[in-house]
């Protein structure tokens, strides 16, 4: 027993876990923080997995073509953007199943991206580190959140702006609005998919910053492994959050906590089983989604699709 509280010790210490801890929550946070405006219009956008790693790809080749970090930035959210539209128009224009457009865009995204990857080799690096002044000397939390490579800090801005856009603009209103009830918001004389599609494209913006900020303020280089089913974590931590933007945020760090856990255990040297630590984040999302996914209301449209004229 001693030695297992020594363990939890060594690791709520470590420098290293806040410092994992933070990238981890940043970049679920990228297409989480998009995911909950697409969800709050009443669409469940599965596709953000492909719109991350389409994000990151095309970010990657962004920097290979031009060595700037700012250019691979808008190669990357139109990377993001051309998943996002293909979604949104075959879900919201089309009326296909959005579930099944989701997956297929996943799996589509992963072959090219593994395909492409190999034809061009793109050459990417870290950004530059940026430390704020006496903040990031703060024990513990100061590197972890003021001592990062800048693409971290845009995330200070995107959150806020996610808010005022929703609860404080008249579009933010009429996005609530159908996926709450999209029959009184199509009467009220707002266009419901119109809506539901902007939301995806606001996903894409926002997931392909999220693929962007993991080549270039997280590790460095470009895999088609590199996302590793993290934007399936993403999808889950608005649920776990209850569909509030605070709680997606909170139901980030949660599940970034697991994703630091297993690489902080490994480096401080404990034997643990490396099957086990690899699944320990997905255990943790599905436990999350076992004890809050009842416990909160969702947009009562969610996940359903809209024609005139029919409740």
């Amino acid at each position: 027993m001693d030695a297992f509280f020594n363990a939890v010790w060594d690791i709520a210490t470590s420098n290293s876990t806040y410092l994992n801890g933070a990238l981890f929550a940043a970049f679920l946070a990228y297409a989480a923080v998009g995911e909950w405006v697409a969800e709050k219009a009443g669409t469940l956008n599965i596709s953000v997995e492909g719109m991350l790693l389409s994000g990151a790809f095309a970010s990657a080749v962004g920097y290979h073509l031009t060595d700037s970090v700012i250019v691979a930035m808008f190669f990357g959210v139109l990377g993001g953007l051309v998943v996002a539209v293909v979604q949104a128009e075959m879900s919201h224009r089309l009326s296909a199943d959005q579930f099944v457009v989701g997956l297929t865009l996943n799996i589509l995204i992963l072959g090219l991206a593994g395909f492409l990857d190999n034809e061009v080799e793109p050459e990417t690096k870290l950004a530059t580190r940026f430390e704020i002044p006496v903040l990031s000397d703060i024990p513990l939390i100061g590197q972890a959140l003021f001592g990062q490579r800048w693409p971290f800090y845009l995330l200070f801005l995107l959150v806020p702006a996610t808010w005022w856009i929703v609860f404080r603009t008249r579009w933010g209103l009429e996005l609530r609005s159908v996926g709450e009830n999209p029959q009184s918001a199509d009467v009220s004389g707002i266009d419901v998919n119109k809506r539901r599609r902007q939301s995806i494209y606001y996903a894409g913006f926002t997931s392909g910053l999220g693929g962007w900020f993991l080549i270039f303020g997280q590790i460095g280089l470009f895999e088609d492994s590199v996302v590793g089913g993290r934007g399936f974590i993403a999808i889950a931590a608005v649920i776990f959050g209850g569909w509030t933007l605070r709680g997606t945020l909170a139901g980030c760090l949660v599940f970034a906590g697991a994703l630091s856990f297993r690489l902080s255990i490994q480096g401080l040297g404990y034997d643990v089983n490396s099957e086990l630590l690899q699944s320990l984040p997905f255990i943790v999302t599905l436990a999350g989604m076992a004890l809050f996914a009842h416990r909160v209301r969702a947009p009562a449209a969610l996940a359903r699709p809209f024609v005139r004229g029919l409740k």
